[in-house]
């Protein structure tokens, strides 16, 4: 755990949400030892991919059954401290993408995020929070993308607005997502 505490500690935050969320991301890793298990009803680790294109003009994204929205990639740690792994993982289950490619091993944003209960599977998943990870993450527009049954119902590459207007979680697309977008203007191709 100490790696990836080391890396949300020299993270800097690049808005008021992020830096209270590194707080309470941080003081949960110290005082949960289940912090990366879904035993942890509370709260738990999750790592989420931005996926964009080469040109750095449009982002993947998935239309995800349990919030009935389009979002980005990611998922649970499940005991893999290694939050990086977990979002290229869950990215390319989530996608069909064989070929995502880490632009950095920084972590690329931070928030908490909160689940409502829902069904999962015929077992209900009361509500409760995710303490997230977020990468930048780089993938070939030209690679065949497949639904993940079960999670999605749609895959598909949209535009930096025309992905924010797809959202239909409010939070997410001004909070999280616009976020997201912003900061790719700052990083060089």
């Amino acid at each position: 755990m100490m790696k990836i505490y080391e890396n949300i500690e020299r993270y800097s935050p690049v808005n008021e949400q992020e830096k209270r969320d590194k707080e309470l991301i941080l003081n949960f890793l110290k005082n949960n030892s289940d912090a990366f298990l879904r035993s942890n009803k509370l709260a738990h680790m999750t790592a989420s991919a931005w996926c964009v294109n080469k040109n750095r003009d449009k982002v993947l994204m998935v239309y995800h059954n349990i919030y009935d929205s389009w979002s980005w990639t990611g998922g649970h740690a499940d005991g893999d401290e290694n939050l990086l792994s977990v979002a290229l993982r869950e990215l390319s289950e989530e996608t069909g993408i064989k070929n995502p490619k880490a632009l950095s091993e920084d972590i690329y944003s931070l928030e908490v995020l909160t689940v409502d209960g829902h069904e999962k599977r015929g077992e209900y998943v009361p509500s409760h929070l995710h303490m997230n990870v977020t990468y930048l993450i780089e993938a070939y527009e030209e690679e065949e993308l497949k639904v993940c049954e079960g999670e999605n119902s749609g895959v598909r590459w949209f535009t930096l607005d025309g992905a924010i207007q797809a959202v239909t979680e409010p939070w997410m697309a001004e909070r999280i997502y616009k976020k997201l977008n912003e900061k790719l203007k700052t990083i060089k191709k």
